[in-house]
């Protein structure tokens, strides 16, 4: 644990609707809403009207009849969220970004150059709202878990420093919500059992956690609950996975609803693998239900692929194996895919003509180069003349365009 508070995390303000407020200033201080049939992001003034991510356009449009819905400007989310990592560059090379709109760094090795860390992030959020006319809020602390608690209390568009000595004081007043990890489904757990704050969780036996929580979880929560948090920055970490996630609303669990959403995902991770050279051999997906029940299954492949029909067609089967496992389940609020163990360096190798069942799924068959030679020709066009010449049949057309998956975490996007 760092004994100073050097560690700072910057967290962009209601990121993608902050951008359009900005592209578009006639919207500031109005309820937006990035999507159109799902909110994929919120602006403030939405969010006081109970407006969140995966909400139902018409929900939101009956909490909120004045809401603007605006469809989105994902270049311009990618350009600014770059912009403030140079920002904050500027001050230190150790930078780890673990999102579009999210950071960590550490000043320890320049506060003899900036200034102290408060005067470092106070510094740093002055450049990114003059420069790029965006808020910011920042926490420092001594350890990255703390930072990034800090950095929610921070919000919006402020600064908090918990100075050490204070550590604990700081931490074990605020809602167990506000620790990393700490979802709705965790939140209603604990409060369930009469642990609301930060402070109470501490205060827990460790089995009695663990019983609670299970062993991994409750270990972990109740480590970071007394500001146990060993992890050090990792700048320019290299991506061990590509992912993409869609929320869909509340869709029936149908071939209509799921093909050509687990299509359009697919055709997202496999374009990042094939651009890196990296395919993988772990495919996992993940559905959610409407009461927000999520259920991951995976299968490991004997070669790696990176072909966008492959991994859709290995997903939907997995998706499929998930609904038999939960017959009772008949609506779906969200569908994911996720390709890991990547290929460092990778070359197609062809295989004989064996007359293999599963050829259609094997990179190296003659189906299989088929497939990937197709996305390769697709990526040239789209590399030319942009994302939206060509497409895979409904992905192009129909029910995907208002399924996006664009606020999925840099380290994904970054293969």
């Amino acid at each position: 644990m760092a004994s100073a508070a050097t560690i700072l995390h910057a967290d962009l303000d209601a990121f993608y609707a902050s951008v359009e407020q900005l592209l578009d200033p006639s919207l500031h201080g109005k309820p937006i809403a990035v999507g159109g049939g799902v909110v994929l992001a919120a602006s403030y003034e939405a969010k006081v009207f109970g407006i969140r991510s995966g909400m139902s356009g018409r929900q939101a449009r009956e909490l909120c009849p004045q809401l603007t819905f605006v469809s989105g400007h994902f270049n311009e989310y990618q350009r600014l969220g770059d912009a403030v990592i140079e920002v904050i560059g500027d001050f230190t090379p150790v930078v780890e970004r673990i999102s579009i709109d999210e950071a960590f760094a550490d000043v320890a090795g320049c506060t003899h150059l900036f200034g102290s860390p408060a005067e470092i992030a106070a510094a740093i959020r002055g450049r990114v709202r003059v420069e790029l006319g965006l808020p910011i809020s920042v926490g420092v602390a001594c350890t990255k878990h703390l930072a990034k608690v800090a950095s929610q209390v921070a919000k919006p568009d402020g600064l908090v420093v918990v100075d050490p000595g204070t550590e604990l004081e700081f931490l074990h007043a605020l809602p167990v919500d506000l620790m990393w990890g700490v979802g709705p489904v965790t939140r209603a757990r604990l409060a369930a059992n009469g642990i609301s704050t930060i402070g109470q969780l501490a205060k827990q036996p460790g089995r009695s956690l663990e019983r609670l929580l299970g062993p991994a979880a409750g270990e972990k929560l109740s480590a970071l609950a007394w500001n146990q948090d060993p992890r050090q920055l990792k700048p320019r970490r290299r991506a061990r996975s590509a992912g993409a996630q869609s929320a869909i609303g509340r869709k029936p669990a149908v071939e209509r609803v799921i093909r050509p959403t687990l299509l359009h995902l697919a055709d997202r991770v496999a374009t990042r693998l094939r651009a890196k050279s990296r395919p993988g051999r772990t495919v996992t997906v993940r559905v959610r239900f409407a009461d927000l029940r999520s259920v991951t299954r995976s299968v490991t492949l004997d070669s790696p692929i990176s072909a966008t029909m492959i991994l859709a067609e290995l997903a939907e089967k997995l998706v499929r194996a998930i609904l038999l496992d939960y017959p009772g389940e008949k609506v779906i609020s969200l569908l994911a895919i996720s390709v890991s163990h990547l290929e460092e360096h990778w070359d197609l190798d062809l295989e004989l003509p064996l007359g293999l069942d599963d050829g259609a799924h094997r990179p190296g068959s003659r189906l299989g180069v088929a497939r990937w030679t197709a996305d390769c020709a697709v990526d040239k066009i789209r590399d030319r003349f942009g994302h939206d010449a060509i497409g895979y049949g409904s992905t192009a057309f129909g029910m995907s365009r208002s399924v996006s998956d664009e606020f999925r975490k840099l380290a994904e996007k970054d293969l």
